[in-house]
C-alpha cells in the first residue's frame, strides 16, 4: 500500500505543505510515522480526502442534466480566435484546460477572459499512466 510524504500528499492535493500537517494535526487526515520518523499519509487514506474534498469544488451553474460525468467548473483566462477556430483555455482549480471550437461558438457563449465556465469532458478513450516504482 502506498504511503506519502508531508510535501508529497500535499502536492497531490494541490495545497500546501502547512494545510496537510493541520489536516493531520485535526484529525482530518490520518498520518503515521515511517521508519525514518518522518510523517507519512496512508494512499487510500489521501484519495478517500480528495474525493471529499471535490464534493466541496464549485457547483456547475448550467442546472442541465447530461451524461458526462466529469465537469469541471472554472474561469476562462484566454481566448484565441482566427478566421474560423477560436481556442480557449480554462483554470479550473489545479488544472488548465484547452478546448478548441467554432469562433461562432466561443462567441455564442460570450466567452471572455474572466467568465465561468464548465468544461464537460466525456471521452472514449482514457489513458492512465503510473509512475515509475
Amino acid at each position: 500500500m502506498p504511503h506519502y510524504r508531508i510535501a508529497k500528499a500535499a502536492e497531490l492535493l494541490g495545497v500546501s505543505d502547512d494545510t496537510v500537517r493541520r489536516w493531520v494535526d485535526d484529525g482530518t487526515l490520518s498520518a503515521t510515522t515511517d521508519a525514518s520518523g518522518r510523517k507519512v499519509v496512508d494512499g487510500a487514506a489521501l484519495a478517500e480526502h480528495a474525493q471529499r474534498s471535490a464534493a466541496a469544488a464549485a457547483a456547475d451553474p448550467s442546472g442541465v442534466g447530461r451524461s458526462a460525468r466529469n465537469r469541471l467548473v472554472g474561469l476562462v483566462t484566454r481566448v484565441i480566435a482566427d478566421g474560423v477556430m477560436a481556442q480557449v483555455e480554462m483554470q479550473c482549480g489545479p488544472h488548465r484546460i484547452v478546448s478548441l471550437m467554432s469562433r461562432e461558438a466561443a462567441e455564442e457563449l460570450g466567452l471572455e477572459p474572466g467568465s465561468q465556465a464548465v468544461a464537460v469532458v466525456k471521452a472514449t478513450t482514457v489513458i492512465v499512466e503510473t509512475p515509475p516504482r
